[in-house]
């Protein structure tokens, strides 16, 4: 068994801190109190080729796999949790997606826009009334003969106002439940009858858009179907356990950020005469956020090289997921703690990983939907796909 990253993997792990230490860190304050998102940095970050993972080189992609976008992720997560989203909204979501499932001409006209953050990206499934119940969304499309009429509402969508093209899912026939739901490729921008809001009332997370989108007969080419109509479902599945994934990664990231911040202020603090990480309260906080962390990492770069060398990992991706975003709720809160009256504050970054860690408990999938694809397999009641 090999622990150690290669020399390519390492070359990448530099580049994505270097990238975040130069390109998001000066402004990441500013930007944060100004929700501020920036099409700029999207860009650079596509130019570095951090969207390419896992995508055929034809398509723009980088010739690396998974565990790679991992790496890439959890520097950038560390720096800025907000900035670790477009790695899915760009690479692990629409464009691994598409590339698996898409036509030659799908994959041709999207992917190459996706990976170089040209074309903003996004992935549509909640809804005001379904989050965890995929199959339930009320979003419908009808089939009009020259076209697809779409109806409904989607809610808590990155980059659903400042969107261009991405993934939509619907359902084409009720009565089929898993099997009557389609996924659509969608031009946010540049459709009718489609109308956009931000959400700007999030807890974290700031730099990185979310909003609504109603569809109120907006009309779909017939050829923006992705696969097959009715296989939705399927696809949907695909794509989240690729996502989940990716949200691992930035919760390796922030809670390795929070941990690497409590260390060093605990050997920066002095009480009572001494440095506050010489006391075994802080030590035992230390070393509990620490463990944690590593076994993390450890759950997530596994799931990750499990899906590069196409082997099951539905099991081994939702433990990862589970595990990692709770460790990172878990070492944001400890730092804070460790911070004291400081980590209340907005001038110190704890208070931040907390309320960017939150949030990784609740996206693709919340931990109690993590915990019953884990015990389900775990059983034998479903298959570690």
């Amino acid at each position: 068994m090999q622990f150690g990253l290669t020399e390519e993997q390492r070359m990448m792990q530099d580049t994505a801190k270097n990238f975040a230490e130069k390109e998001i860190l000066p402004t990441r304050e500013d930007d944060e109190a100004n929700h501020r998102f920036r099409p700029d940095l999207l860009k650079k970050m596509g130019k570095n080729g951090f969207f390419g993972c896992a995508v055929d080189e034809e398509y723009g992609g980088n010739g690396f796999g998974i565990l790679e976008s991992v790496i890439l992720a959890e520097q950038i997560a560390k720096i800025s949790g907000s900035w670790r989203v477009p790695f899915n909204m760009q690479n692990i979501g629409p464009s691994i997606t598409v590339n698996k499932y898409g036509t030659k001409e799908q994959k041709e006209r999207f992917i190459p826009g996706w990976v170089s953050g040209e074309s903003i990206g996004f992935f549509a499934m909640t809804e005001p009334n379904t989050g965890s119940d995929v199959v339930g969304m009320g979003t419908t499309a009808i089939d009009r003969g020259n076209y697809w009429e779409l109806n409904g509402q989607k809610m808590w969508i990155s980059n659903a106002h400042v969107g261009d093209w991405g993934l939509v899912y619907a359902v084409t026939d009720r009565e089929k439940k898993h099997h009557g739901m389609t996924c659509f490729i969608v031009n946010l921008k540049e459709t009718e009858n489609v109308h956009t809001s931000p959400i700007e009332t999030k807890l974290g997370l700031h730099c990185s858009p979310t909003g609504e989108i109603a569809f109120q007969g907006a009309m779909i080419p017939k050829d923006s179907v992705l696969g097959e109509v009715n296989r939705g479902f399927q696809i949907c599945m695909f794509q989240l356990n690729n996502t989940r994934i990716s949200c691992a990664a930035g919760a390796v990231g922030i809670g390795g950020g929070a941990v690497e911040a409590a260390i060093e202020y605990a050997n920066e603090r002095t009480q009572f005469g001494k440095k506050i990480g010489s006391y075994q309260m802080i030590q035992a906080q230390i070393a509990d956020m620490v463990a944690e962390h590593e076994a993390a990492k450890l759950l997530v770069y596994r799931a990750a090289w499990l899906k590069d060398q196409g082997l099951p990992n539905q099991h081994e991706t939702s433990m990862a997921k589970l595990f990692a975003s709770e460790a990172a709720v878990h070492a944001a809160s400890e730092a804070m703690k460790i911070f004291g009256s400081f980590g209340y504050s907005t001038e110190f970054p704890a208070e931040r990983f907390l309320r960017d860690a939150h949030s990784l408990r609740v996206v693709e999938g919340t931990s109690n939907i993590q915990k019953l694809i884990i015990a389900g397999i775990s059983l034998g009641d479903t298959p570690n796909r």
